[in-house]
């Protein structure tokens, strides 16, 4: 895929530069050392810094957040961030606990960035799911994106947000071509 420049921050976080637009994945930008509550007693402790430090930054476009009810995808430092992002897309339920305009979709809904001089983006939100089967009642809505742009000959460039491998994951090969992916491939552990 040509003309598509990423950098990665750290964790989650991926600065995406492409058709003149900025997007930030997922923003985590707290000290390593920070400890993540995630109900039922598990915590999780961050053990590496940004590469780039959200003051570092050039003006971002828009934040693609694949889900804003976990620090370790949405941290203190990256939450303050949002603001001065012109855009905030993440599900449906992120955006209502978001406010301040953040756009909610759902599986295979899409929205549109559009920005004087530039190509429009196409955004689609892709299939996840945050644990194993039946737990999203304790883990949440979780979505990924699939972009789109003109003069895009490969694929959408795939972002797969915070999920593990299930069936909606796979279904995403089944309808998109895809030609470059941007996998989130953690190892979160638990004490």
């Amino acid at each position: 895929m040509r003309d598509v420049r990423l950098t990665h921050i750290g964790g989650p976080t991926v600065l995406i530069e492409v058709a003149g637009w900025r997007l930030l994945t997922d923003p985590t930008f707290d000290a390593p050392g920070r400890r993540y509550f995630f109900g039922w007693g598990t915590v999780s402790r961050k053990l590496a810094g940004p590469a780039i430090a959200a003051t570092d930054l050039p003006p971002i476009d828009a934040v693609l957040l694949s889900h804003d009810h976990h620090e370790d995808n949405l941290d203190a430092a990256g939450r303050a961030l949002l603001p001065l992002a012109q855009t905030v897309i993440t599900t449906e339920s992120g955006a209502k606990r978001l406010g301040g305009g953040a756009r909610g979709l759902k599986p295979w809904e899409g929205t549109r960035l559009e920005g004087p001089g530039r190509s429009p983006i196409e955004v689609i939100a892709t299939p996840c799911r945050h644990g194993p089967p039946l737990s999203h009642p304790i883990v949440g809505d979780v979505i990924g994106f699939a972009l789109s742009w003109e003069g895009q000959t490969d694929g959408v460039l795939w972002i797969s947000g915070d999920t593990v491998l299930y069936d909606g994951v796979r279904e995403v090969a089944d309808r998109l071509k895809v030609g470059l992916a941007l996998l989130h491939v953690g190892r979160v552990q638990f004490e």
